[in-house]
């Protein structure tokens, strides 16, 4: 879960491995044991796929290790745990509460601490918001809209819908002042909704910032790293295998379709634009007008380089990246090596900038690189209209939502400038 009061964008590489400079790792305490049963979720099989240990537990040396290791590595003012699944709900706040006073133990003087939890919310009860309000916790929500486009994948072990536990969970947080972001997966199904899932979230659920994340799986993704694919098969621009839903596709049936996550954001946009624009916080709007300005991105997706966000898992591993939890990505281990040598590691360091160094040529020639910088490397799985391979899957949608949004901005740059930041810059906007 992105954590909306971490820095916009972090330093550049340090010069020597092991330099203190700021990274974020998600936590996975439990690794993939979750109570849910989610149709589309990526990280279910990696408990067949790691088979690292027979408990998939944290243990305490582990868990103190991290916590220790995390805080001395990096020299800023804040240090943010984020902590998932899984569904690290499971482990029950007696669990987060030792972390706590662990953290106490190592943080500095005058520095903050942070935490964010990322949840399926199925089991927020009383006790569980009191804790997060006590301990200010930021909470990711996870939501895919209205009851029927909610509970179309997310289901539980027996195949039940989990929609109104879910609600009833951000009615508790609500209760108890806990603030709380929604994460809202735009799979095939609820992609053809936008406005019901938009306006459902605005007015009954009431986030303080909304995330829109695309579901985009290989079909092979269970056994298949990113990048490891073989590059000779992907599907080209306009093939019918560059869709979900076909006997051939490249993809699974519940990835949403290119099209429609375009669709889904210009619509969601013009509706945020027109009703609640200043008032509701919507991530991919809110870098959208961030690098429209000139400014680097604030979610990692759309920034030119990455690697320096990773993935622990419950047996000490760390992998490149949440989305990279495959043994071809494992960095080593933090009993043997500490997590910032190894998130600035030269093999760490080369995976950052390959998202920017592998990029297709068109994708050098877009109008669109300024905003998009080829999105996440794990979607690059089609090839150009010219056949060059690592085109990202969802581009299509994505060059549909940019030249939506090109003269809106021209009308935000200006407000902006002259309601707030008289010197900011003009910004780049697209050409015409």
């Amino acid at each position: 879960m992105p954590n909306p009061d971490a820095p916009a964008s972090l330093s550049p590489w340090p010069a020597q491995p092991g330099s203190s400079q700021p990274y974020h790792a998600i936590v996975k305490p439990i690794g993939a044991i979750c109570n849910l049963d989610c149709t589309y979720c990526y990280y279910l099989h990696k408990k067949d796929l790691l088979g690292s240990s027979n408990t998939f537990l944290i243990s305490d040396e582990i868990l103190e290790t991290h916590i220790r290791q995390y805080i001395e590595g990096q020299d800023c003012p804040e240090v943010v745990f984020s902590w998932q699944g899984g569904e690290p709900t499971l482990l029950g706040t007696e669990f987060f509460a030792k972390a706590i006073e662990i953290q106490k133990k190592y943080k500095r003087p005058n520095q903050r601490i942070a935490n964010d939890l990322q949840t399926n919310g199925t089991l927020i009860n009383e006790e569980w918001a009191k804790f997060l309000r006590q301990n200010s916790f930021l909470v990711g929500l996870s939501i895919d809209g209205p009851k029927a486009l909610h509970d179309a994948f997310r289901v539980d072990k027996n195949g039940a819908p989990t929609f109104n536990k879910v609600l009833a969970a951000s009615r508790l947080l609500h209760k108890h002042h806990v603030r709380f972001n929604t994460l809202t997966v735009v799979n095939r199904v609820n992609a053809k909704r936008p406005l019901d899932v938009y306006r459902f979230l605005r007015s009954e659920v009431r986030p303080n910032v909304m995330q829109f994340i695309p579901c985009v799986e290989p079909k092979v993704f269970c056994n298949t790293a990113p990048q490891k694919w073989d590059m000779g098969m992907l599907p080209e621009y306009d093939s019918p295998a560059a869709r979900p839903g076909n006997p051939d596709s490249a993809v699974t049936d519940w990835s949403v379709d290119p099209d429609d996550w375009g669709s889904f954001l210009c619509k969601v946009w013009d509706d945020w634009y027109n009703r609640d624009y200043g008032k509701v916080f919507v991530d991919l709007f809110e870098t959208a007008v961030a690098q429209w300005m000139g400014a680097e991105a604030q979610v990692c997706i759309y920034n030119d380089f990455c690697g320096k966000g990773v993935a622990l898992e419950h047996d000490g591993n760390l992998y490149s990246c949440d989305h990279y939890v495959y043994p071809e990505y494992r960095l080593g281990n933090i009993l043997k090596t500490s997590s910032s040598r190894m998130v600035f590691s030269d093999s760490q360091r080369k995976f950052g900038f390959a998202k920017s160094q592998t990029l297709p040529q068109h994708c050098r020639e877009c109008k669109c690189l300024f905003a998009c910088n080829g999105e996440c490397p794990k979607n690059r799985l089609i090839r150009t209209p010219s056949g060059e391979p690592g085109l990202n899957y969802l581009c299509r949608g994505l060059r549909k939502f940019w030249a939506h949004i090109d003269p809106y901005m021209r009308e935000i740059i200006s407000r902006v400038k002259r309601d707030h930041l008289p010197d900011a810059p003009a910004g780049i906007i697209l050409k015409k």
